[in-house]
């Protein structure tokens, strides 16, 4: 072999090695995008859970709703600058339909959730994600458990009812029932 076929041969062994690797390196970039991302859930529902617990076992449920009116947007505000990913809260039947209303691919993915939760998947299972080089979303669902039912359920109290009516005069958030998807955790990283 001579010297011009050996480097060829080197080259050759070369972008065989690495061309697997290009096409890995996006599903790579992607986990990590997601793991990012539910960190971030993770940390956001982790503050506002144990605000809303505290508010209920303060002030009972009028002053839960002011946690999720006041405290949940300066939070979701406050992490958002210190991480640089945008994150709310959405549903396809919003309290605030300004801030917790869904554009169309989240909408699709609601709508995918109750499909898939309908079919057996658990709740706490349900997760969609949108990858492009513009950015990367990704939504992850939100079950309503018992206590969720006081402010969202069938049954709202007339005085709570007044004072959500108050703070979310447009207001579709409720008639839910345990175990449904009550909407998702949305977060989305521009590039």
């Amino acid at each position: 072999m001579t010297a011009k076929e050996c480097v060829r041969c080197a080259w050759v062994v070369l972008a065989a090695t690495l061309l697997p690797l290009q096409g890995q390196a996006e599903p790579l970039e992607q986990q990590a995008l997601q793991e990012k991302g539910l960190a971030l859930i993770a940390e956001f529902a982790g503050t506002l859970k144990p605000a809303l617990m505290q508010a209920m076992q303060q002030g009972g449920p009028v002053a839960a709703v002011s946690v999720c009116a006041e405290q949940a947007p300066q939070m979701a505000a406050e992490l958002e600058a210190r991480s640089g990913w945008q994150i709310k809260r959405l549903s396809l039947k919003p309290r605030n339909p300004q801030a917790g209303a869904a554009d169309g691919w989240e909408r699709q993915s609601l709508l995918a959730f109750e499909r898939r939760h309908a079919d057996g998947e658990p709740v706490s299972e349900l997760l969609a994600s949108q990858y492009d080089e513009q950015q990367y979303r990704l939504m992850k669902a939100i079950a309503i458990q018992g206590p969720c039912l006081t402010c969202h359920g069938a049954n709202v109290a007339p005085q709570l009812a007044e004072a959500i009516d108050s703070l979310y005069p447009d207001d579709h958030a409720r008639g839910y029932e345990l175990g449904q998807v009550r909407g998702a955790f949305s977060v989305v990283k521009r590039f």
